[in-house]
């Protein structure tokens, strides 16, 4: 059978052998943000539909998963909003009830999280990951771009109320952007936040690879340490670096010598590489981000986008 909807395993920094559920088209989200690697948002929108048909999904996983395949986590992610999915309760529920064993996570942005409905979809997850980039307006219009009627503070506010419902776990990600959310005023409110959330975890991040915007730079790692100390909360931690990627067991050593070989021959984009190799945007993402951090690779701005090739 081939899926239209489900993509992976994906060898996931954090949540290990992790099978990716996609409701979203392409880059149809409340953000346009910055740092995003799966590139510029091209439907900014905050309205909730069936963009695909939550019965195809529910048909794509019972196929996939009676198969009993190992797993970490089944994970509702991909290159848009997962929650935008106005069946995405639907389909978590089909999980539980028919799969317990396997873990649901769900990495969201959180912008729909002040939604009572939304957060009641959510609440048959196992994990949820919400991100919290920024607490002041300006920082949060600067890093985010969101549609219009999404505010930091209506964030904030959805992150507080769903962290006091919600039963599972919640891991809060927090993207570093250095020069616009780095500052000691901005995180001194994300401290704030942090206390206000009371999240399981709390995970700095920063930029694995080529953003939207070619002029964002990742954190470095001392810069993330310096972070965590300063929000001074045992529960902060820096995700590891994506070489760690390399010991999940999903990883295929075979298709990252053929990216790197494929690149050798020619430049190609993210979505020139995605073709050639069958693979959804999310899992080319994972292994050209490893040949980025060893330095086999660089990415550079061409007028047809953003192209990878040898260093």
């Amino acid at each position: 059978m081939v899926y239209k909807h489900l993509f992976g395993p994906v060898p996931s920094r954090r949540l290990g052998v992790s099978l990716g559920v996609d409701l979203i088209p392409h880059k149809t989200c409340p953000y346009d943000c910055i740092y995003c690697e799966c590139g510029r948002t091209t439907a900014l929108t905050c309205e909730r539909r069936e963009y695909v048909p939550a019965a195809e999904v529910i048909g794509e996983l019972d196929d996939y998963l009676r198969m009993e395949p190992a797993l970490d986590h089944i994970t509702f992610a991909g290159s848009g909003e997962p929650t935008l999915h106005s069946g995405i309760g639907e389909i978590i529920g089909f999980l539980k009830e028919r799969y317990p064993r396997y873990r649901v996570a769900v990495l969201t942005n959180g912008a729909l999280l002040a939604d009572p409905q939304v957060r009641s979809d959510l609440a048959s997850a196992d994990l949820v990951v919400p991100s919290l980039d920024a607490v002041s307006e300006s920082a949060f219009a600067e890093v985010n771009r969101p549609c219009t009627g999404v505010s930091a503070n209506s964030v904030h506010e959805g992150l507080i109320a769903f962290s006091h419902d919600f039963p599972g776990e919640i891991w809060l990600e927090i993207f570093i952007v250095p020069g616009l959310n780095d500052s000691e005023e901005e995180l001194t409110r994300i401290r704030d936040a942090i206390f206000a959330i009371d999240p399981d975890r709390v995970q700095l991040n920063t930029l694995d690879r080529p953003g939207t915007e070619v002029w964002v730079t990742p954190a470095s790692q001392r810069s993330l340490e310096r972070i965590a100390a300063f929000l001074g909360d045992h529960r902060v931690e820096v995700i590891a670096a994506c070489t760690a990627r390399e010991s999940v067991p999903s990883f295929r050593a075979d298709i990252l010598e053929s990216i790197w070989v494929t690149l050798a021959r020619r430049p190609c984009t993210t979505e020139d590489l995605c073709r050639i190799f069958s693979l959804h945007p999310n899992e080319m993402s994972k292994y050209l981000g490893i040949l980025l951090e060893k330095g086999k690779i660089e990415a550079v701005t061409e007028e047809r986008g953003l192209f990878f090739r040898l260093k």
